[in-house]
């Protein structure tokens, strides 16, 4: 057993050790791993994803299927930070430079990007979510192509907060000003009792009445 090997000893009474030159040796050529910068915080997966995603699956075929929901009105929504300046972590400098700084390195700030997308393939319009309390926080008014994004049924929120975070309140104005909208106008050849079905991160699977 490889612990017992380390209790073990030579005729000269030395413990086994591993030389820095082997470790680094095996480390390369057997496990195939290289000392790399890291780029992004380890991904939070339960351990039993692979079946939750399944269970996921089976749930929204089974009310695809016994509602008898049309493709336009299954639609997939999702959230996504994006961040103001995206800073590299690498750059030129002076050769011997102990301290390299980069503008922009600590800057986060950022919003919330809420995206939907029916089984038809018909993308919805955004929700974009900042930080703040009032309407003054956006400064969007003079925005290049801002009437065509709101003609667009786009939407621009605050958060009411500290954070840029979506919070129910926007998942709310998410429901009504894009999501409902997509459904009505989507239904010229179906009937008002049709049922829709919306999954994302943000909300669990679910049917809903036409109406």
């Amino acid at each position: 057993q490889a612990p017992d090997l380390f209790e073990q000893t030579d005729r000269n009474g030395n413990h086994f050790r591993c030389i820095e030159a082997f470790v680094r040796r095996f480390l390369h050529r057997t496990l195939g791993w290289s000392l790399r910068r890291t780029t992004r915080a380890g991904q939070k997966i339960p351990p039993n994803a692979d079946e939750l995603l399944l269970q996921m699956c089976l749930r929204a075929a089974v009310a695809i299927r016994d509602l008898n929901i049309t493709d336009v009105l299954v639609v997939n929504t999702d959230q996504n930070q994006v961040v103001y300046l995206s800073d590299g972590k690498i750059t030129y400098h002076t050769v011997g430079e102990k301290q390299i700084q980069v503008e922009g390195k600590d800057e986060k700030r950022a919003f919330t990007l809420v995206v939907g997308v029916s089984m038809s393939g018909e993308v919805l319009p955004f929700q974009t979510i900042y930080q703040g309390y009032s309407r003054l926080s956006l400064r969007l008014a003079e925005a290049p192509f801002m009437d065509r994004a709101t003609d667009l049924g786009f939407r621009f929120e605050v958060s009411e907060s500290d954070t840029y975070w979506s919070t129910q309140g926007t998942m709310r104005t998410y429901v009504t000003y894009i999501l409902a909208p997509h459904f009505d106008g989507s239904r010229p050849n179906l009937l008002v009792a049709d049922r829709c079905l919306v999954s994302s991160s943000i909300y669990r699977v679910s049917s809903v009445d036409g109406g």
